[in-house]
């Protein structure tokens, strides 16, 4: 059915197009104010792409064994590269229409932002872990007496929207893994499952591995995990969700690899036995957080830099460490750290500006105070960009002002409160939306960045949110296409537009 109306969509438009040459977007805008193009039919193709895409016929599924003699060791400059796939071309959809499928994705997002404002909250509050209730159930293969501290409860990364393939063990293992700039704990499943949800690799057995060791209870990476446990002289670790989500385990050592670029010994990383949630594809997670636990700085990476692919295109792009530096990209941003929290990376943004003229927003809105609140981080886990309630109203009501003659739209979704009816039109030109950072550089987003489908039939959203929260995140949507350069040495953001 959904087929059927997207090709009559088409027809609709094509029929059109042959008719009469003009350009019936080209009216939608004053032309004193600078625009770009959306293509609309290109962006519906894509919606049933994603819908009908099979993850069982792709090569992604493919498990193998990375000989153990191949890759060499890396060291603290070495660069390294990994293919970089959306949660969709991974697992399979199971929703019956597009709509369905931004639905799930906008709950998920949802979920991620509660935790992500919670975390960040409980940090600047000061609010102890005993405040707190762990997450568990009966069958619990590690019971909440094993554990010395309660579990943050509310701090939800999310089930993960990106993925690379990386080889844990000797033999190296291959799996998918969740990557995560919002997290710092790595952690996969572990044989035996006390409760594993389905994953598309087989589940990894620490005996198969010659360099698996459990790590002390006296172990400096035990000491520094946010909750821990210790039975027996080994370390145990649980990483809770605010969806109800967690993972429970042992904390151990092993070596990874990145495909034949080279590994990494003893690497600290989670090997849990009870994990339950919406992980589902991934065997676990990559943190690529700032604190002392998360990959990047247990390898020591001086830079790290990832361009996100379109969800819906199927397409894939690259994770790479140690070799990009930012000052080569279109704009830079400071890259700012939380004196309460070192897991997130925060921005210096300074406003907006839609159709080339300057959206007037406070400056402070955008800054950390003394307290450690407020702020913007990047995030690549969360979908829509997040806003304080007083900086999208400006942003919005600025893009509004300048559509008033395209056709307005409707949406169930509550998320979203300004959207369009575009299916009638092949292209239209819209306003354009840059970011402004201090320091003074600026990037202009691509309209599909912040126009978005939410169904097959020509609906389309201005993808930016609202929040009641101090705190502001810049999310993947925005983020598509635009490599992302953390440039950890020199504390920059580089961002260049089109280098997928």
């Amino acid at each position: 059915m959904a087929s059927a109306r997207l090709f009559s969509l088409l027809s609709v438009v094509t029929l059109s197009l042959l008719l009469t040459t003009t350009d019936v977007s080209s009216r939608s805008l004053p032309t004193s104010h600078e625009t770009t193009v959306l293509d609309i039919v290109s962006s519906l193709k894509q919606t049933q792409h994603i819908i009908s895409l099979d993850p069982t016929l792709s090569s992604l599924t493919t498990t193998t064994t990375i000989p153990g003699s191949d890759p060499v060791f890396l060291n603290s400059s070495s660069p390294l590269s990994l293919e970089l796939h959306s949660r969709d071309t991974l697992v399979a959809s199971q929703h019956k229409d597009y709509k369905s499928l931004v639905l799930s994705r906008l709950e998920r997002d949802s979920s991620r932002v509660a935790g992500l404002t919670a975390k960040i909250r409980f940090a600047v509050e000061g609010i102890d872990r005993s405040d707190l209730k762990p997450v568990y159930n009966d069958e619990t293969l590690y019971q909440p007496e094993d554990l010395t501290t309660p579990v943050v409860s509310g701090a939800s990364q999310g089930s993960g929207e990106y993925f690379s393939r990386i080889g844990v063990g000797t033999p190296a293992k291959e799996m998918f893994m969740v990557l995560d700039t919002g997290s710092d704990i790595n952690w996969i499943q572990c044989q035996p499952c006390s409760d594993c949800y389905q994953q598309s690799d087989p589940v990894f057995n620490p005996a198969s591995s010659s360099t698996f060791k459990s790590l002390t209870c006296s172990a400096p990476q035990c000491d520094s995990l946010e909750v821990s446990a210790c039975r027996s002289d080994k370390c145990l670790y649980q990483v809770s969700y605010g969806d109800g989500s967690f993972t429970v385990g042992e904390y151990a050592t092993d070596t990874v690899t990145f495909g034949t670029n080279g590994k990494v010994n003893d690497v600290a990383l989670g090997c849990g036995h009870d994990n339950e949630g919406l992980f589902t594809g991934a065997a676990g997670l990559l943190g690529l957080g700032g604190g002392a636990l998360s990959m990047t700085n247990q390898i020591k990476a001086t830079s790290f830099s990832y361009c996100l692919v379109d969800r819906d295109s199927g397409k894939s792009s690259s994770l790479d460490f140690n070799s990009v530096q930012a000052g080569t990209g279109d704009a830079t941003a400071p890259l700012l750290r939380n004196s309460k929290i070192d897991t997130f990376y925060y921005v210096g943004l300074s406003g907006f500006s839609v159709g080339g003229q300057q959206v007037s927003i406070p400056s402070s809105v955008f800054a950390v105070d003394a307290s450690g609140a407020g702020g913007v981080i990047l995030d690549c886990g969360t979908a829509v960009t997040r806003l304080q309630t007083q900086a999208y109203n400006s942003l919005r009501d600025s893009f509004v002002k300048l559509t008033a003659n395209l056709k307005k739209g409707t949406s169930s979704i509550s998320l979203f409160d300004t959207c369009y009816d575009f299916s009638s039109l092949s292209t239209v030109k819209v306003p354009t939306v840059a970011f402004h950072f201090t320091g003074g550089k600026s990037i202009d987003l691509p309209a599909k960045n912040y126009l978005i489908p939410v169904d097959d039939a020509g609906t389309f959203c201005f993808a930016f949110a609202p929040t009641s929260s101090s705190l502001s995140i810049i999310g993947n949507v925005q983020q598509q296409g635009t490599r992302i350069t953390y440039d950890l040495a020199n504390n920059l953001i580089g961002l260049s537009a089109n280098q997928c």
